[in-house]
């Protein structure tokens, strides 16, 4: 049988980036975002988070408490459609109306 050896909860990674990224950018991976708890340079491996409840940009699109978020990686801002340029970002966990230019998501 296979055994798992337990290395931490999980809750924050080491991610090498190949741009800078700044405190609290969001970082697109290849089927999730993390969130930067620090700034990390270029080349540099610094830490993401990749739980958490977070105020995030979001298109102009009506979002229902529950409903699956993406982050669509050419507009910068969270959306309910998932496409060619997003990857999942979470749960909406507060409804948003149309109008409005941020989203309450749950990240992971």
């Amino acid at each position: 049988m296979a055994k798992a050896e337990y290395i931490q909860r999980g809750d924050n990674i080491d991610y090498t980036v190949t741009a800078n990224v700044a405190y609290m950018e969001i970082v697109p991976l290849v089927s999730r975002i993390g969130v930067a708890l620090a700034e990390i340079p270029e080349g540099e491996t610094g830490t993401l988070t990749i739980v958490g409840a977070f105020r995030l940009p979001a298109l102009t699109e009506k979002l229902d408490v529950g409903q699956a978020a993406y982050w669509d990686k050419t507009q910068n801002a969270v959306t309910g459609t998932s496409g060619a340029n997003t990857v999942p970002a979470g749960t909406v966990i507060a409804a948003k109306e149309q109008a409005g230019t941020s989203a309450l998501v749950r990240i992971g």
